[in-house]
């Protein structure tokens, strides 16, 4: 028989490795019995319910972002967070810019990108099913999420406000999250739709730091150009191509 202290046990160390969080499958997958797992989320007891079968260990400490953590969670619920592969959900548009504290779009929803299509009854997540390149995606604060120049890519291929995309790759330059050259790869798609010349990543980046006005701008379009330079003899990427 499980006693409490060796289930506890167990909900723990899956717990401290995911912000104090844990999923009902994971909880099933550890071998916690179903009676157990309706005592300990009842209301007053062990887990508090944060999400439909997600739960946070009562007494840690509420992380940040907490509710776009458990929807992330709620992607692959029998996957802990460790285990997860970009596959399964990589934090994206408007919610990774959140994240990384770039911008000032309101992330009112919880945006994820996948790579196959997939449902969801919630109305404040957004599932958006495109591929997402190894290149493409970092982790941070134990997230995966697309890189600055993706997120100004995607955002633009939803129509996003051009200056508001502005912001987020200034600031995302600025703050050492990403690089100019980088941005003009992922602007590249773009251009033809802002009257510029197709493909001219380098032309619509320039557009993008005149409308923010940074001081930087020309020794960032420098850079941009160098990148350019060093990688126009080779293949393309895929960075910033089109849904």
């Amino acid at each position: 028989m499980v006693t409490r202290s060796s289930t506890l046990a167990r909900i723990t160390d899956i717990a401290q490795e995911q912000w104090g969080l844990v999923t009902r499958s994971e909880l099933e997958r550890a071998g916690v019995p179903q009676t157990t797992i309706e005592r300990m989320t009842a209301p007053g007891s062990s887990l508090e319910r944060v999400a439909h079968g997600v739960y946070r260990l009562a007494g840690t400490p509420a992380p940040d972002h907490l509710e776009l953590r458990a929807a992330w969670l709620q992607l692959a619920p029998g996957v802990p967070a460790w285990e997860r592969r970009p596959d399964e959900g990589v934090v994206s548009h408007r919610s990774a810019a959140a994240i990384c504290g770039i911008g000032h779009l309101p992330a009112d929803r919880h945006e994820f990108t996948v790579p196959r299509r997939r449902q969801t009854r919630r109305p404040d997540v957004r599932i958006h099913v495109r591929h997402v390149d190894d290149g493409e995606w970092i982790a941070l604060q134990g997230l995966p999420l697309t890189r600055p120049s993706r997120i100004a890519s995607d955002l633009l291929w939803d129509r996003e406000d051009p200056e508001a995309v502005a912001q987020i790759v200034v600031d995302a330059i600025r703050g050492a999250f990403d690089y100019p050259g980088t941005f003009a790869d992922s602007l590249a798609p773009h251009a033809a739709r802002f009257g510029l010349r197709r493909a001219d990543g380098i032309a619509l980046l320039g557009w993008f730091f005149e409308l923010v006005g940074d001081p930087a701008t020309n020794r960032w379009m420098t850079q941009a150009r160098e990148h350019i330079d060093r990688t126009s003899a080779r293949p393309a990427s895929g960075v910033g191509t089109g849904p």
